[in-house]
């Protein structure tokens, strides 16, 4: 149930001719702008254009982080928060950039996958441990060093981690809705136990 029936959401979302336009007057960039959460957001045009700019960095700008490693800590993130428009977005943005079905899938169960690698676990295991704890263990922190990357690459690893949490709560408290079309929590349908509540 949602507090503003009409839009799909609890704040109203702008008709997509007027986000694109404001989108482009702000610097929200027209391949986010015309999706539903920004067309939520870009009732207010600044907080629209912050967030859209490290959006923005991290998929396409300067990445230091591997994509694949990237993708992974998304769709974990989706699964944990039960995050429908965050797992369903980025199933699609993890096909795009070459991810096998069954390596995506293996964020599920991680530690019992047969399909990850190291650096993997270890991006997995800091995913897990920030949604739980709030902070990546030394023993994970080890372990992300020894397989992810230097400095840049695991401060790259931690902002991505945030970003997505922020952006879970953010999909989940506002209620946004998938856009028209998009098949709920690919490829099978199956819903994780936290978003059944």
């Amino acid at each position: 149930m949602t507090d503003n029936p009409g839009t799909g959401g609890r704040i109203a979302y702008l008709p997509e001719d007027e986000a694109r336009a404001l989108g482009k007057k702000f610097g929200v960039p027209s391949s986010m702008s015309h999706l539903n959460v920004f067309r939520a957001l870009l009732n207010h045009p600044e907080l629209a254009k912050a967030v859209s700019g490290l959006l923005s960095m991290l998929l396409w700008k300067a990445n230091r982080l591997d994509v694949r490693l990237r993708e992974l800590i998304i769709m974990r993130i989706g699964l944990r928060t039960g995050s429908l428009y965050e797992w369903t977005q980025h199933w699609n943005v993890a096909r795009r950039v070459g991810m096998d079905e069954a390596d995506i899938l293996a964020v599920r169960d991680w530690p019992s996958s047969a399909a990850l690698n190291d650096a993997d676990r270890a991006v997995l295991a800091a995913t897990d441990e920030t949604l739980d704890q709030g902070r990546i263990s030394d023993a994970t922190w080890r372990l992300c060093r020894e397989h992810v990357g230097g400095d840049a690459e695991l401060a790259e690893m931690v902002v991505a981690i945030g970003n997505w949490r922020m952006f879970s709560e953010l999909l989940q408290s506002l209620q946004i809705p998938l856009e028209p079309g998009i098949a709920h929590w690919p490829p099978d349908g199956t819903v994780p136990p936290s978003a059944k509540a």
